[in-house]
């Protein structure tokens, strides 16, 4: 039998989860789900990372232990899965024996081939990232991602020989097109194999900085490094090195968010092949989601909570939704009015009107049992013709984690068969008496609709389980599939049971008023809008505060004059090609051309909003280059909690004007 191994990153455990960790574990649920319909030995992981200076912060804040913290949040993680209808297989942490031992074992391995040495290193080490960074990696003497200054560190580590094996990664990567999907991220692990800032990886820490992990096996006063530690999972939960499992399902195939592309797409595969084991089939990359183009952000009160939405909305519709609106690989806005849209235009006015009228008219005609029927005209046969269709291309693009539009092609079928009863009018067939002709219409909508509910299990377990039972089908109550060869399932539109008694009426999909949630959405921002004036007069009370108690030292006017400050509006904005926080603003201060200036907003202004702004900027900045672009001024920010604010007139200014 074939086997399907599926992992998400075991998520790092300094925080409770949320949105991001909730679409990438849904994924993972639907893309074990379908492979189970498809008949394959299925296995789905996920768990928790809970190793390194964040954790050891993190629990020193709350007054408990490491050990205690890491349990207490690795729980809120193991009791949210359930609840938003995921049903992994196992569920690793690192702090588990047989993980440690595994580690300890993977070590020992690289140690003993010689690709693991014992060196003198002064790195830039960022604690946000928990990692070194060298020279070329930096920007401008910032870490890339968090864009604050690393600390410098001189100790005495182990370092894997990362760059012995990035030649060889980087001809795998170009011999297997699909080994990092979807390509864009093909792209940027090249780019970063190619730029020549990748070197040898510091894999321990020592125990005078840290305690809190994995002892090295071959120095007691050494613990190993959280992303060497915690990769090592995708195999130590299958029982590596002589386990069954690690025999039966590896290789799999690993789920991460953009973020994490680095570690999974570089320091793993290289780790493997140094280990002398299988590489991974394929590294699936998604984007971020955001709410209204903005970073979530506890004081902004816009953070989004799964459970809630799953128990406000509806668990399946919410899962749908995540699968349908974002676009495998960029990034999503999110927001309530985009789901209830979704709901009532797809699942009300589509699936759940046609299961609601089909399902009427077999009352009303056949007392409810499903009728026979034979194909026999045109319109017959061309709606048998795209049910194949649609299933196979469904098949064909969620094989491939393109979801959004693997729903989209099931929805052509759906949008087909309500178009199909309105042309064939049952109403009509059945006043004239022609009930060889209704029975035949109602049983090609029926067949198709059962095909629908079969594709939709993976994404909609319990709604596609309450379709099937309308349709008379036995559905298994125990998580198991309703088939086990989806594939099988396109050659006709056999299937039905007919004679089987179906659901008199149905409502799976209620409309959501809009105007309600109009309402509720007001009144939230409102109480939004408040707590921001709340955050900001606490910040300003701050900042007065310290500035009294620690004040700056003076300037003379005359260096205050030396600064090049005015007025520009915004020409064009778009997002860096290669760093999330960073946008590309093209500015007109009056100097014929627009001037580039690259400003860390990307989390707090969308691009296509900046367009006819206008901003204050330094000008007479020396130029600098970050992540290959040249950034020519510095953007004028005010500090709003965790937020910014871009400063600009209070009325429009001619584009160039002096700020005294």
């Amino acid at each position: 039998m074939k086997t399907f191994y599926i992992t998400t990153p075991i998520y790092y455990v300094n925080a409770n989860p949320h949105l991001g960790h909730a679409y990438t574990t849904i994924v993972a649920d639907a893309m074990a789900r379908f492979h189970r319909c498809l008949g394959e030995d299925t296995l789905f992981l996920t768990g928790t990372d809970e190793h390194g200076d964040k954790i050891v912060q993190a629990a020193e804040k709350r007054g408990l232990t490491p050990r205690q913290f890491v349990d207490e949040i690795s729980g809120h993680f193991r009791a949210l899965w359930p609840r938003l209808g995921i049903a992994n297989d196992r569920f690793v942490r690192t702090t588990d024996e047989q993980h440690k031992a595994a580690v300890q074992d993977f070590l020992q391995k690289v140690y003993d081939a010689g690709d693991i040495y014992f060196g003198e290193f002064g790195g830039h080490y960022c604690y946000g990232c928990e990692r070194f960074y060298t020279e070329k990696e930096l920007e401008n003497g910032l870490c890339p991602q968090h864009l604050t200054k690393p600390e410098f560190i001189s100790e005495k580590n182990y370092f894997f020989r990362m760059s012995k094996y990035l030649p060889w990664l980087r001809e795998y990567i170009l011999a297997n097109p699909d080994f990092i999907r979807p390509e864009r991220y093909r792209g940027e692990v090249l780019a970063m194999l190619e730029s020549g800032a990748l070197e040898d990886l510091c894999i321990s820490r020592p125990k005078t900085r840290l305690t809190w992990g994995i002892e090295l096996p071959f120095d007691h006063d050494y613990v190993c490094y959280v992303w060497f530690d915690a990769l090592i999972n995708y195999i130590s939960a299958l029982g590596w090195p002589g386990g069954a499992e690690y025999a039966r399902y590896w290789p799999g195939e690993h789920l991460v968010a953009k973020d994490i592309l680095k570690p999974h797409a570089v320091f793993w595969p290289t780790m493997l092949k140094a280990a002398g084991l299988p590489l991974y089939r394929h590294l699936n990359v998604h984007g971020y989601w955001l709410v209204r183009d903005t970073k979530m952000s506890k004081s902004l009160g816009n953070v989004v909570d799964p459970l809630d939405m799953g128990q406000r909305y509806g668990l399946d519709a919410f899962r749908y939704f995540l699968l349908r609106e974002m676009h495998f690989g960029s990034d999503a806005s999110f927001s309530e009015e985009a789901l209830v849209g979704r709901i009532n235009a797809d699942l009300a006015n589509d699936l759940g009107n046609l299961f609601s009228r089909v399902l009427s008219m077999t009352a009303k005609y056949c007392d409810s049992q499903i009728p026979a029927g034979t194909v026999h005209t045109d319109a017959d046969r061309a709606i048998e013709e795209l049910c194949a269709s649609a299933m196979e291309n469904y098949l064909q693009l969620f094989r491939n984690v393109r979801f959004a539009q693997a729903l989209e092609a099931l929805w052509e079928l759906v949008r087909a068969l309500n178009k199909y009863v309105d042309s064939q009018a049952p109403w009509t067939l059945a006043k004239e008496g022609q009930q060889e002709r209704l029975s035949t219409v109602l049983n090609i909508l029926l067949a198709c609709m059962r095909k629908i509910a079969l594709c939709l299990w993976p994404v909609m377990p319990k709604a596609a389980g309450a379709m099937l039972a309308q349709l008379g089908e036995e559905v298994p109550d125990d998580g198991t599939p309703p088939t086990r060869d989806l594939a099988a399932e396109t050659a006709s539109l056999s299937g039905l049971r007919v004679g089987a008694k179906a659901a008199p009426a149905s409502n799976l999909f209620p409309r959501i008023d809009s105007a309600a949630l109009a309402e509720e959405q007001a009144a939230k921002k409102a109480k939004s809008q408040e707590k921001t004036k709340k955050v900001q007069a606490k910040d300003e009370k701050k900042k007065a505060d310290a500035a009294a108690t620690s004040p700056l030292p003076e300037i003379s006017f005359d260096t205050f004059k030396s600064l090049d400050l005015r007025v520009g509006t915004v020409v064009s904005a778009e997002r860096h090609p290669h760093a999330d926080r960073l946008l590309r603003l093209l500015i007109d201060f009056g100097e014929g051309e627009p001037r580039q200036i690259l400003s860390g907003i990307a989390e707090y202004y969308a691009p296509e909003a900046l367009a006819g702004r206008q901003v204050c900027a330094v000008l007479n900045l020396a130029p600098r280059k970050i992540r290959g672009l040249m950034s020519c001024g510095m953007v004028l920010t005010a500090g709003v909690g965790d937020c910014c604010r871009l400063l600009t007139p209070d009325e429009v200014v001619p584009a160039g004007s002096p700020i005294s």
